[in-house]
């Protein structure tokens, strides 16, 4: 079977900070492989700009080691990353003077389509948007990319917002959140809406509870100044938590396109509930054998900011009255992993006697490590000896069932990015999702920093705080276990 790929036409793509951490770890890489697959055109260029003077040829190094390090090249690639790299070009640029301004601009071509990625700070956005206006870069079909934070609180959404929509429309504006390029979640649409086994069931009448868990084994040192101003609230929950959410409980769009899909994923967003505080547990990880505490990797002896967040939340029309959906993400937990748990209602009358235990069907989708998808049913334990039900899986991991080598699990960035190209923004957020999501955020961090919340203690390694285990236990519930 060969995939069919959508073409596109030939492109500029200029990379405000090109030289940061996430244009050598994510973007470059991931253009790279794009560019290996045969999915960039002939006349594609990619122009990076940032502060640092180096040259083409300086920059050029750069991202070949780049490669090398961060998985895009395999070593037979030599030939290929060559050839990749003549595609690039390089100009040291000021964001917030006029250095370099004009020089970008004679490199930008007018005749294909242009797009720009803000890899910087929101604080440089409209900075950059403005320039692009002023010196004539952009045009009426360009597009910017910008990444998360968007926002630390709905006023802050707001005036960033207002500052990239001085210069462009909505429709050109993709607000990148690379939850939503991983193909586990795109495949959460595709088993939702091209089933007919799931959708007749994905109601308040069939499904007791979701989970959705977003766990991370590491710490936040070294970015632990960033992350003590954030918190998991603002880091995870706001963003990639809640387009999860969205994309789980939405109703089914008129068609598969960006608007239709977001004006659907604005509505669950604005039909959710205010959480009540004891439906909120909020914790740090504690020093253990493997490393310090939060505390000290924020530099922060009295820091009150969450490291982990678990919460009960009620969306509030006919489809999910009543479904709790639980959501829960944390720094230094046992395991990394993300995943979505649609937890089905039990039968309602078991024929089989002698058989006591629970038997739930559970649909798991898998987005790390392992991309993927389960179905947990019951059946007859093989053997002799009577009527003995177990549950198994039946398990489809996109990479084994596809094929790794002919189907090839494409990283979300890279998928986003040539979205973007292709004027894609259906897995993008648009301003209105944005600043809804503040909307119903904003009231929760308001709350416990007018109660002066203290953010329970948990052990690194561990699920997470006890009351968070409580949140569920107290209602006859139990949390998926975190595993890798």
């Amino acid at each position: 079977m060969v995939s069919r790929v959508i073409p596109v036409d030939p492109f500029d793509l200029v990379i405000f900070g090109g030289t940061g951490d996430l244009a050598r770890r994510k973007i470059l890489p991931g253009l790279f492989r794009r560019f290996r697959s045969g999915q960039m055109p002939d006349g594609a260029r990619i122009i990076a700009a940032a502060r640092s003077e180096l040259d083409r040829a300086g920059y050029q190094q750069m991202i070949s080691d780049a490669i090398q390090e961060f998985g895009g090249a395999e070593k037979d690639d030599t030939e290929a990353v060559a050839k990749f790299l003549e595609v690039l070009d390089y100009t040291p640029i000021d964001a917030k003077g006029e250095g370099g301004w004009k020089a970008l601009s004679k490199m930008v071509r007018k005749d294909v389509i242009q797009a720009f990625y803000f890899s910087v700070a929101p604080s440089l956005f409209g900075d950059l948007a403005q320039r692009l206006h002023d010196y004539k870069i952009a045009n009426a079909e360009s597009r910017i990319v910008v990444e998360k934070p968007f926002g630390r609180d709905l006023e802050s959404a707001k005036e960033l917002n207002k500052s990239l929509a001085d210069h462009f429309d909505e429709k050109q504006i993709y607000r990148i959140d690379h939850y939503l390029g991983k193909e586990t979640v795109q495949n959460l649409m595709a088993v939702r809406f091209g089933n007919v086994l799931f959708e007749p069931l994905w109601n308040n009448h069939y499904v007791d509870h979701i989970q959705i868990t977003v766990a991370e084994t590491v710490g936040v040192s070294g970015r632990g100044a960033y992350y003590d101003r954030s918190g998991a609230m603002r880091d995870m929950v706001q963003n990639h938590l809640m387009q999860l959410l969205c994309l789980i409980a939405m109703e089914p769009p008129s068609q598969f396109g960006a608007d239709e899909v977001r004006d659907e994923k604005l509505k669950v967003i604005r039909a959710l509930k205010g959480v009540e505080p004891h439906h909120i547990v909020r914790g740090q990880y504690d020093a253990g054998p493997d490393g310090p505490s939060y505390r000290e990797d924020a530099e922060n002896p009295r820091s009150f900011t969450e490291s982990f967040i678990a919460m009960k939340c009620h969306i509030d029309n006919w489809r999910w009255a009543g479904v709790p959906f639980y959501m829960r993400t944390g720094k230094r937990m046992k395991a990394r992993t993300s995943e979505i748990a649609v937890v089905f209602k039990d039968l309602g009358h078991s024929i089989f006697e002698g058989d006591e235990k629970r038997h739930r069907n559970i649909l798991a989708i898998r987005l790390q490590p392992n991309e993927g998808i389960d179905l947990q049913v019951t059946i007859k334990e093989p053997g002799p000896g009577g009527m003995r039900l177990v549950d198994v899986p039946l398990d489809m991991t996109f990479a084994e069932a596809l094929g790794a080598g002919e189907h090839e699990v494409t990283d979300a960035y890279e998928r986003l990015i040539m979205d973007v190209i292709r004027g894609n923004q259906t897995l993008f957020m648009r301003g209105d999702e944005v600043e809804a999501a503040w909307a119903w955020t904003d009231p929760l961090i308001n709350g416990w920093e007018a109660r002066n919340d203290v953010p329970k203690l948990y052990d690194a390694g561990s699920s997470g705080p006890e009351d968070a285990l409580m949140l569920l236990h107290r209602e006859g519930r139990k949390w998926r276990e975190i595993r890798g």
